[in-house]
């Protein structure tokens, strides 16, 4: 009985170890990953640590399966691809977007970039949400174009921000959107698959920039 029960241990000790490796992966700083999928490929998506309200909910969405099946209802080329709406669902062809979510919203945080790939949190406008606190759910993703030096430099002296030379080289060669820097909140950016972003920024859309074919989602964490 007792070489029994200790092998009953020993295989439950060797089935909770397993279940914990095969949990979440990460990356080599311990970053959670995200795969957003879509008809015109998936990109692969860090979350950053350093924005830990922002990660945590998106994790807690996307383990509900709150995103699948959504669009991304906004889409503007040379600058970025939004979604996140819920009523975006079952909306049909000529529904205006972008006003859904869940009941909450969170705060800022600030101090991530907006180089192209990042993944932003939307929000309402200042004059409506002064403190620039986030949708609960939507969000986007920059596409944007590169940036010349002189107007880095313009808008770092505007923002009162401090780039690196790393920083300014990448949206000189990478590109991104530095004028929403410190306006939204970064809390992720795509590490494969940045064509996509292209593929979908590049749809036609209507007068309210709705991709006139729909373009639906699914985010899973890795």
């Amino acid at each position: 009985m007792k070489i029994k029960l200790l092998f009953a241990f020993g295989l439950l000790s060797m089935l909770v170890l397993t279940a914990c490796q095969s949990g979440s992966k990460k990356t080599a700083n311990g970053e959670t990953l995200v795969m957003i999928e879509t008809d015109y490929g998936n990109m692969k998506v860090k979350l950053y640590n350093s924005t830990p309200n922002h990660r945590d909910n998106f994790i807690k969405l996307a383990k509900e399966g709150y995103y699948n099946e959504l669009l991304f209802h906004r889409v503007i080329s040379g600058f970025m691809i939004q979604g996140g709406d819920p009523h975006s669902k079952n909306a049909p062809a000529n529904a205006m977007l972008g006003g859904g979510g869940p009941d909450y919203n969170l705060e800022p945080e600030f101090g991530k970039f907006h180089f192209k790939g990042a993944l932003a949190a939307a929000r309402l406008s200042d004059q409506a949400n002064p403190r620039k606190r986030s949708s609960g759910s939507q969000f986007y993703i920059v596409q944007g174009g590169p940036v010349s030096a002189d107007m880095l430099q313009g808008m770092a002296a505007q923002k009162g921000i401090t780039y690196s030379q790393e920083d300014l080289q990448r949206y000189q060669s990478v590109g991104g959107t530095p004028f929403l820097d410190n306006e939204y909140t970064v809390f992720g950016e795509v590490i494969e698959g940045l064509d996509v972003i292209d593929k979908i920024a590049g749809q036609p859309t209507n007068e309210a920039n709705r991709p006139q074919q729909d373009i639906r989602m699914k985010v899973r964490v890795l």
